[in-house]
């Protein structure tokens, strides 16, 4: 989006000139302040845009679309850099070392490393949409032949009944029998009875143990907002990068298929009287509202592409249980544009997947960089405080 692009270079060269600048205590306190309000307000509009232009189906962005999800991605990229010059441009190590942030930057870090493990488990969940992608190809291929025969038919609804089955299937099937390698470069081994496909899609795997939804409510520790005094310094900031990246990794869990997701909905508690998590809090709720209908129904994920892939799936296996040659002709042309709707699906699979991996692979060593650079300045804080012997 060439508007968000323009703000935030506007927002990051306007810290820069700032922090170069020599001030009086009084002006830099000032200055600063207005730089915490415009982070906030960056925040709450970046939010405003995606909840206002979600749409309900899948005409626009919609909800957990992949088109959605890529621009959510967007926004945690470009929120991290923004923090991050609030947090350190031009600012004294020391001042980051005290409290409370001697306390919130650790807490911060450890959400970092955690979130490294959700990005690893999402783009293996994305591989395992791939492999949806295929199987509703192959339907796709079977029944776009004309005429339409028995064997085409037998060919699809075998596919539709591996897809189907697919879908329904508990979150720890897509890592069964697996060891942790987390590893973005290179491929793993596997010793389990997988097909062929499933190995060669994955390129790295997460330990049995692991669970998704832990690893979410473990981010979710500690999150408060700041109370006070605090809540007009650069506490702020901080629990606003955490809020956010915690409500980014929780959506991708519930979107994507990923191991062991039991217990998902419970979201976190965001405090309404703060003007830039309304939004957040909009979207929360309705992605909440969504995995309580989904969750008893063992579905792999909320990703809006897969949700459809689903009810044309199951529409597409009775007309193939039901099927006689020659096909009347208006269950022919229901067939045809279920056909075309799922055929569409795949090509928004084909185009936004591999991308989006992409995008998550960013994420993934830019919170890796940030983080190396976060205990940097606390180490130059830590020698700076320490006694001189």
């Amino acid at each position: 989006m060439p508007a968000t692009t323009e703000n935030q270079g506007s927002f990051l060269g306007r810290i820069s000139i700032r922090r170069n600048q020599v001030m009086s205590m009084d002006g830099t306190h000032d200055q600063e302040m207005e730089d915490l309000e415009l982070f906030q307000k960056h925040v709450g509009d970046r939010f405003s845009e995606l909840f206002s232009t979600t749409t309900e189906d899948s005409s626009g962005d919609a909800l957990l679309s992949i088109s959605w999800l890529r621009r959510l991605l967007d926004e945690l990229l470009c929120i991290e850099a923004e923090f991050k010059a609030v947090l350190l441009m031009g600012r004294d190590p020391s001042q980051i070392a005290k409290p409370p942030l001697d306390k919130l930057l650790p807490e911060l870090l450890d959400r970092f490393v955690k979130s490294l493990d959700v990005c690893n488990a999402v783009v293996l969940g994305l591989d395992a949409v791939k492999n949806l992608q295929r199987l509703a190809e192959i339907v796709v291929d079977a029944l776009e032949v004309t005429p339409l025969g028995d064997g085409q038919v037998r060919r699809a609804k075998k596919a539709l009944s591996a897809l189907i089955a697919a879908m329904l299937h508990e979150d720890n099937a897509y890592a069964k029998g697996t060891e942790r390698n987390r590893s973005f470069g290179r491929r793993s081994g596997n010793s389990g009875s997988n097909s062929k496909d499933r190995v060669r899609a994955l390129s790295w795997t997460m330990a049995r143990n692991w669970s998704a939804s832990k690893q979410i409510h473990a981010m979710m520790s500690n999150l408060a907002a700041p109370r006070g005094a605090e809540s007009s310094g650069l506490a702020q900031p901080v629990y606003i990068m955490s809020t956010v990246l915690v409500f980014v990794m929780w959506a991708f869990v519930a979107a994507v298929p990923c191991q062991e997701r039991n217990g998902l909905g419970t979201h976190f508690p965001l405090p309404r009287q703060l003007n830039w998590a309304q939004p957040l809090i909009g979207l929360q709720e309705k992605i909440a509202e969504e995995w309580k209908k989904k969750e008893k129904k063992g579905n792999v994920g909320l990703l809006e592409e897969m949700h459809r892939m689903e009810k044309l799936g199951q529409s597409l296996i009775e007309f193939a249980d039901s099927f006689q040659f020659p096909p009347e002709t208006e269950r022919l042309d229901e067939m045809k544009r279920n056909v075309e709707d799922l055929a569409e699906i795949c090509k928004k699979m084909d185009q936004g997947l591999e991308p989006m991996q992409q995008q998550i692979r960013e994420v993934f060593h830019r919170i890796v960089r940030s983080r190396a650079e976060f205990l940097v300045v606390l180490d130059q804080a830590g020698k700076l405080s320490a006694p001189a012997v």
